[in-house]
């Protein structure tokens, strides 16, 4: 038996003949995606993740299906992810009131990171907001918030209009998948209606996807590479993905939480409760970058105060990376200092990197030893293993950005 990872949970993994949908569910009222039948039907090992049953991988090594998104294309399920629009005139309005992104100085299609704050600064969540010229917002936030972003929202909405401001907030229920890789334009492009060099990262449009009309395409990602993400409505999801996976100019298959953790590591992406959560500020974990110059000069939103003068003092730690020798570091092992004796920082999230063939991780450091190249030691399993600060992304990214 091996425990496998997978973000804040830790997954058994056993050699057994028994069905990978039996196998893993082992929590209790877990939600389904629409997908859970093609899942199964594909080979997928399901395990509990974030209050859902998710693949964890299908057919291959997790470490296989990392290689397919580095190299090819990769599909991910992520339907269990919190679809919002905002719309009326006063929707940037309301969402700058929740979060710390210039949602009003959006062009029409582009989107942001941002997150959600709370009045002492901390996260509440990561998401991404999107203008669109069809005149709402379209919202994507974590599985694991739901309930949580989905009634922060809606306290907004009610604040707004009960003082007679224009907003309107609703759920979308279409699934939603992430196609990356470096070849996603060959497999995508002779399903789309719409020029795909023409939409550049961080952008989206409407259009039609495989025959199905008024899907939701997105250029982003969560793996470093090229890609998208397409939401479509649950009845026609399976015939998109069937027609993806049946690509003749690209190899493409679909991938679990096993290579989405270790793609988005190698980025030095964050992930929601391991990385960021309401105790860490956005400048403390290095992404004072999501703050908007315009909001930075109103601080008008949830713990403004806090932020803003972090980014001008400077916090007393922050989020790094590092590459480690010995095992794998995991989150909560210690860091102490070169000579092993001052406790520094702890670890947040870490794996091996099957592209570098050497540990990384990331996790929160004192300032005075944040700085890249800084040697310093982290404890796993009571012993003291040598490891680096080291800049983020450990592996280059690969979005799409059209010079």
């Amino acid at each position: 038996m091996r425990l496998l990872r997978i973000g804040s949970a830790v997954l058994t993994r056993c050699r057994t003949t028994l069905h990978p949908a039996r196998k893993y569910a082992t929590e209790r009222n877990l939600q389904r995606t629409c997908l859970y039948d093609f899942h199964v039907s594909q080979g997928a090992k399901m395990v509990p993740f974030a209050g859902w049953e998710m693949p964890v991988q299908y057919k291959t090594s997790i470490s296989e299906e990392h290689f397919q998104v580095r190299n090819s294309v990769g599909i991910f399920d992520v339907s269990h992810m919190l679809q919002s629009h905002v719309s009326g005139a006063d929707r940037c309005a309301m969402m700058e009131s929740l979060v710390v992104g210039d949602i009003a100085g959006l062009k029409d299609n582009t989107g942001t990171l941002t997150v959600f704050t709370q009045y002492r600064g901390g996260i509440l969540d990561d998401l991404i907001v999107t203008s669109t010229d069809q005149g709402y917002l379209y919202v994507v936030s974590n599985a694991g918030c739901i309930d949580k972003d989905w009634t922060n929202m809606v306290e907004a909405e009610n604040i707004f209009r009960d003082a007679h401001r224009d907003v309107k907030l609703e759920r979308n229920m279409n699934a939603l998948i992430a196609v990356q890789g470096p070849l996603m334009t060959k497999a995508l492009q002779p399903l789309v209606n719409f020029d795909l060099s023409k939409l550049p990262f961080m952008t989206s449009t409407l259009g039609s996807v495989a025959g199905v009309q008024n899907c939701r395409v997105s250029r982003c990602g969560y793996t470093g590479e090229d890609g998208v993400e397409i939401s479509v409505p649950q009845g026609d999801i399976v015939n998109v993905l069937e027609k993806l996976l049946a690509s003749k100019d690209a190899d493409v298959k679909m991938i679990g939480l096993g290579a989405r953790d270790s793609l988005r590591l190698e980025a030095g992406l964050c992930l929601y409760g391991n990385d960021i959560d309401e105790t860490t500020t956005p400048v403390e974990a290095s992404l004072t970058w999501v703050v908007g110059k315009a909001r930075r000069q109103k601080a008008d939103f949830p713990g403004a105060e806090i932020i803003v003068e972090q980014i001008k003092s400077k916090p007393t730690r922050r989020r790094v990376g590092f590459l480690s020798t010995g095992p794998p570091a995991r989150g909560g092992a210690v860091i102490y200092d070169s000579n092993g004796v001052k406790v520094i920082g702890k670890i947040t999230s870490g794996c091996p990197s099957p592209t570098l063939k050497q540990n990384v991780a990331m996790g929160y450091v004192k300032k005075d030893f944040a700085k890249n190249g800084t040697n310093v030691k982290i404890e796993i399993r009571k012993k003291l293993h040598d490891a680096q600060v080291a800049k983020m992304p450990f592996v280059p990214t690969n979005y799409y950005i059209p010079k």
